[in-house]
């Protein structure tokens, strides 16, 4: 089987309506196409078969008769590996090497719907406890409001299931054929290496030899999958699909677009949040050379040029007059946390009690009262938004980096006016995504400029300083927490109220009328902990800001609080903080297991120098359990990170490097927010520009990493996020155990 050639490994876009699909895809009409739910426009004039599930994940597999084997993927890469795991699957079914399969993006169709991300959030992350009529009607739910979206750490664990079956009916298929051919029983047949052989391995026939015949027969029911003790790639292989385009540099990413006769534009935005912009003189912008536009939005300009420099230099040229909001135009810090403050005592919205969390707390013999503070945070991806757009006669092409296909679609249709059936969108590498990539302001915007020069791409990048500044940010929160503790030290009521800005309340605002913003709430209280009477309430606070997703949502500010105060109880108590966590854990044995391999790793007990400590964290999101031993250094008030040991259940693993380097990055990136990350508002506008004062951890600051997995045979869980929320409370714990010193606010201040 020959390998995927260079021209074929980087995802390229390519012309994605259903017919030209499969020419842009470099797709014949010979072959075998397996979908799962494949578009049935697409299947026509094609010898194509539609497999029988659940539209958890869809994906074609096409092969050709010259052997080429390729996999449209609609779950977008930004360095999570997705592309990867997900082959990993097919390829373990279909009995190929994944390095053999040509890997590209899928076109924004309705097909292409993550059901299951719609599922997870609808059952609280519990989608796959259910059955029957209940996981029914989440599927049904999911088809019906379901976005082509890649987020929430679903990219496994939706495709983990249907791409198997894809690549076992493939397989069977295939050996049937070659069956056929042979006239001898199936069973008398094996698939290997991209190739049938007979039980003597005498006879062989390659799978482009065999695609046509094999894409005639009919389907045969659900496929048989291999069992677990016959794996030979998942669990085991770490062969990324894309690392040989990264390292050549072949991987086109947003801003590697070019077409021809393309422009280049840099955006500028309005220096406040909710300011408009009023008038402007472009006359000097318009005299640079290079200089072919200058266009005005609602509340920013766009200059467009023949490059991105002369575009972001004419930037300066240009001499905008801005209406500032009559409300909140002065909103800075203070008045941040002044609201918060005034709110988070009011009556909110319920979202979990259990038991009489008041009178617990008037018979604890030990009360702990604490309020928490984390601040706003950009998502400073390392390739600033971006989005190239032409607009012409035969409808819009989109070339983006993005999370959200859909959204991008829809987005440019309404501001071109053209129908999204002729709005195409060629998915390029995202240049880190968090969360940030699953909006789609940068595609608005992009069609406006493009559509101003109707006719020819244009390529619109947003400077730094104005993607630092024009953010969708990681809510501010204020958490105030009520514990109580009896006699023996045992923890007998939590009472929790959460302040803080809805993302769900600006993305879906009907989500909110009936409960709290779950984004918001996410982790603030589990049902991980043994704790008889808990009551969490969520009031959602109004500011100029806007908010959105952030690696890990409302994980990463809740895992803080939660892992910081169960240390202080631990502290009240006189306990050691990990036998008093094995306590609380004593019906929660995967819990056990992470965190008694998280301390076992890390020496959890053994001496420390003075001036030295330990802190331990535990949490759960996004179907994987993650524990975390931070080892700390304090000397004259500087603070060494000595080093970071992590254990993670993640349940059936597919790739293990893969996988411990999202823990190791999702560590360093909470490690990076719980340091630095911190925005300052003055005058309704985020101060911070680049990252000479938005900072990053830097190499010679991160501490050596050891991650550990616990093997499972459970579903796999979500591991793009998992590793950010634990670490921020191990480190402040570990500060605690140093110096005495407990932080209830981040970033760490010393």
């Amino acid at each position: 089987m020959p390998p995927a050639r260079p021209e074929d490994r980087a995802v390229r876009p390519f012309s994605p309506t259903r017919r030209g699909l499969l020419r842009g895809a470099g797709l014949t009409a010979g072959g075998l196409l397996i979908g799962t739910t494949l578009p049935v426009q697409a299947a026509r004039g094609q010898s194509a078969v539609s497999l029988p599930l659940v539209a958890r994940f869809n994906a074609w597999l096409h092969i050709g008769r010259d052997d080429r084997i390729t996999f449209l993927i609609d779950r977008s890469e930004m360095g999570q590996g997705a592309h990867t795991g997900l082959t990993t699957l097919l390829a373990e079914e279909l009995e190929v090497d994944p390095l053999k399969v040509t890997v590209r993006n899928a076109p924004a169709d309705k097909a292409y719907r993550n059901v299951y991300m719609i599922k997870s959030m609808l059952s609280g992350g519990k989608a796959e406890s259910l059955s029957g009529l209940p996981l029914w009607g989440l599927e049904q739910i999911g088809r019906l409001i379901g976005q082509q979206v890649t987020g929430g750490s679903t990219s496994i664990r939706g495709g983990y299931d249907s791409l198997r079956r894809a690549g076992a009916e493939a397989r069977m298929r295939l050996i049937q054929a070659a069956a056929e051919r042979w006239k001898i029983p199936a069973s008398e047949c094996r698939a290997d290496n991209g190739m049938v052989l007979d039980r003597s391995g005498s006879r062989s026939l390659s799978y482009g030899a065999l695609a046509d015949a094999a894409a005639a027969l009919d389907a045969a029911g659900d496929p048989a999958l291999k069992p677990r003790s016959a794996w030979r790639l998942i669990g085991r292989h770490d062969r990324r699909v894309d690392i040989i385009d990264k390292i050549n540099g072949s991987a086109d990413f947003g801003l590697d677009i070019r077409e021809p006769d393309q422009l280049f534009a840099a955006i500028r935005w309005a220096p406040a949040f909710g300011a408009t912009l009023k008038g402007l003189d472009d006359r000097a912008a318009l005299a640079r050379p290079g200089v072919k536009a200058v266009v005005r939005l609602a509340d920013g300009f766009a200059v467009v040029a023949n490059n991105t420099w002369r575009a972001m230099q004419a930037c300066d040229e240009v001499h905008a007059e801005w209406a500032r909001p009559d409300v909140d135009g002065g909103f800075d810090d203070a008045m941040l946390w002044r609201r918060l403050n005034a709110m988070v005592d009011t009556e909110g919205k319920e979202a979990h009690k259990a038991g009489d969390v008041d009178k617990a707390l008037g018979a604890a013999a030990t009360v702990i009262s604490a309020d928490y503070r984390l601040p706003f945070l950009a998502h400073a991806t390392m390739e600033p938004m971006n989005a190239t757009v032409r607009l012409g006669p035969d409808g819009v092409d989109v070339w983006v980096p993005t999370q959200a296909q859909t959204m991008a679609q829809k987005a440019a249709a309404a501001v071109t006016g053209v129908s999204e059936d002729r709005v195409r969108i060629h998915t390029t590498y995202l240049g880190g995504g968090f969360g940030r990539r699953a909006e789609a302001d940068f595609v608005s915007v992009a069609a406006a400029v493009a559509k101003a020069v109707a006719g020819k791409p244009v390529q619109v990048m947003w400077p730094r300083e104005q993607d630092m500044r024009r953010d969708f940010y990681r809510p501010a929160a204020l958490h105030r927490v009520k514990l109580g503790l009896d006699v023996q030290g045992r923890l007998v009521a939590w009472k929790h109220a959460l302040a803080s800005p809805s993302i769900m309340k600006r993305i879906f605002a009907a989500a909110t009328w009936l409960g709290p913003d779950e984004t918001a709430i996410e982790g603030c209280l589990d049902d991980t902990y043994a704790i008889p009477n808990t009551a969490v309430k969520y009031v959602a606070v109004d500011t100029p800001v806007p908010v959105g997703f952030w690696r890990s949502v409302g994980h990463s500010h809740s895992a803080f609080v939660k892992e910081s105060l169960v240390d202080e109880a631990a502290h009240a108590a006189k306990q050691d903080p990990l036998n008093y966590r094995l306590q609380l854990l004593a019906n929660r044995p995967r819990h056990r297991r992470v965190l008694e391999l998280a301390a076992g790793k890390a020496g959890w007990g053994t001496p420390l120098g003075e001036n030295e400590g330990r802190g331990i964290a535990l949490h759960e999101s996004f179907g994987s359990i993650v524990a975390i031993v931070v080892q700390v250094a304090l000397h004259d008030s500087k603070l060494k990170i000595d080093r970071l040991t992590i254990a993670a259940d993640a349940g059936t693993v597919i790739n293990p490097a893969i996988v411990k380097a999202q823990l190791s990055g999702g560590a360093i990136f909470g490690l990076t927010a719980a340091l630095h990350g911190r925005l300052t508002l003055k005058d309704a506008a985020v101060q911070e520009g680049n990252f000479d004062s938005y900072r990053m951890l830097s190499m010679a600051d991160t501490p050596p990493i050891d991650v550990h997995l616990v093997e499972s045979d459970a579903p796999p869980g979500g591991i793009g996020e998992p590793g950010v929320p634990p670490v921020a409370p191990a480190l402040t714990n570990a500060i605690f155990a140093a110096s005495g010193q407990r932080l209830r606010s981040l970033p760490v201040a010393l």
